[in-house]
């Protein structure tokens, strides 16, 4: 497989990956702490503000400062909730 095959294929994998989200907003802080990001539109769908520079440096609602980290990350370190659409990858051990 040359580079350009195999950039492509990891950005078709990438988007596969991402549609997977249900945009609940849980991994957002929906609800504990949210980030400033998160907005829900008029059918009470989530999505980031910010989605295409997320990662890195953001702050919650309430002015704390975090670092957003794909959802990879997340995912190493705690499991989906319930209904996540990012479940079976991650019991299938696809997320990691």
């Amino acid at each position: 497989m040359d580079d350009r095959a195999y950039i492509r294929r990891q950005e078709e994998e990438r988007a596969a990956f991402e549609a997977l989200c249900k945009r609940c907003g849980a991994c957002c802080g929906r609800d504990d702490e949210p980030c400033a990001n998160l907005a829900a539109d008029e059918k009470g769908n989530y999505y980031c503000r910010a989605y295409e520079t997320r990662i890195g440096p953001q702050v919650t609602v309430n002015g704390c400062a975090f670092n957003c980290v794909p959802i990879q990350e997340v995912l190493k370190f705690s499991l989906p909730c319930e209904g996540c659409g990012y479940a079976a990858e991650y019991s299938a051990g696809r997320c990691l």
